[in-house]
This record gives structure tokens, C-alpha cells and sequence, in this order.
């Protein structure tokens, strides 16, 4: 195999996943997932049928990734975080026509016990705090805590909270990377 799975894990053919990924204890890949290179599922983590992960995710422990998550490269997923897919569930009423996207953008981290109501996109390199709930729409780069999340700042690629001047610069201090603030939308500039 050009993957590592756990004896414990389950594996169900007609998934896809790619070189070096490792899939640990208890663990589920469901028919029709795709698992990019490089990526990392923990422990009891579950991958639903046409759950897309991308390259280098790191999936934590019990992380439950239902139809329709898709999630780019270098995403990060804290322990016990879920995605929902259906807005309105009823355990008598089949809804699974209607499941809703949600797409995690490149660099994203979600904090443990983090719940992302479906339909709502994560951007690149935003910062879900432990324990949030989000409902609606994260901008790139965004801090976002609390339930319901709300957005209390930004963040660098390197995870480090952006101070901006009276330019709406910010420079992040582990790379020196520049960031532009403008009409509440960052960029990464340098």
C-alpha cells in the first residue's frame, strides 16, 4: 500500500487516498472519500461517502466528516470537531437530497469541538477558535470565536494574530510576511 492504515481501521473500497497518508485507530474511509498525499486521520474519525481532503490535512481525533465537506490543502481539523450537512434534520424525514456544501479553504484551521454548520465556507487560512459554532460565511484570514462565531480579528498563515497600523499593514512576526487590511478584506502583500 502506498498509505498506512491501522489493523483497527476501516477501509471501504472505491476511496481514494493518497501516498503517505496514515489512518489510525477505529478510524472509517468511506466508499467514494478522497484523501490527498501527506494527510493525517486520527483516532475514530469517520470519512463520509464524497468527502474530499486535499494534501497535508491533518484530521485530529474524533473528527466527524459528513457528504459534502471538502477541504483544500493544509487544512488543520481539532479534536472533536463536526461538519453538519443537512440544515433542518428530522430522524423520520430522509433529507439526503439536500445535503449542503461545505468547502474549508486552503491553510484553515478548526479549533476542537468546533461545529461548522453546513453550507457555510471556512477561507484560507482562517482561524476557528475551540469550541465555536459557525454559522455563517468565515473570510479569509478571519479569527473568528464563540457561539454563534463571531469574527475578533485576523491571523497570518503562520497562525499568529495581525496587528495592523494606520496603513492597514501588518507584518506577521514569525515570517515577515506583509498583509494588506482594506475594506475588511486581507491580502497577503509581501
Amino acid at each position: 500500500m502506498e498509505y498506512f492504515a491501522h489493523p483497527t481501521a476501516i477501509i471501504d473500497e472505491g476511496c481514494s487516498i493518497g501516498l503517505g497518508t496514515k489512518i489510525w485507530h477505529f478510524s472509517h474511509i468511506m466508499i467514494g472519500a478522497i484523501i490527498g498525499e501527506k494527510c493525517n486521520i486520527g483516532q475514530n474519525v469517520v470519512v463520509s461517502p464524497e468527502v474530499v481532503l486535499g494534501n497535508n490535512v491533518k484530521v485530529q481525533n474524533n473528527v466527524s466528516l459528513y457528504t459534502g465537506v471538502i477541504c483544500e490543502d493544509d487544512v488543520f481539523l481539532g479534536p472533536s470537531c463536526v461538519f453538519t450537512n443537512v440544515t433542518n434534520p428530522r430522524s423520520a424525514i430522509i433529507r439526503k437530497d439536500q445535503y449542503a456544501q461545505t468547502r474549508v479553504g486552503h491553510g484553515a484551521s478548526i479549533g476542537a469541538n468546533a461545529t461548522i454548520v453546513c453550507g457555510h465556507d471556512i477561507g484560507k487560512f482562517a482561524f476557528i477558535g475551540a469550541g465555536s459554532v459557525v454559522t455563517k460565511t468565515i473570510k479569509d484570514y478571519a479569527l473568528v470565536v464563540g457561539n454563534p462565531a463571531k469574527q475578533i480579528g485576523f491571523m497570518s498563515e503562520f497562525g499568529h494574530r495581525l496587528h495592523f497600523n494606520e496603513n492597514g499593514i501588518a507584518i506577521c512576526p514569525e515570517s515577515s510576511h506583509q498583509y494588506k487590511l482594506e475594506n475588511e478584506k486581507v491580502t497577503r502583500i509581501k
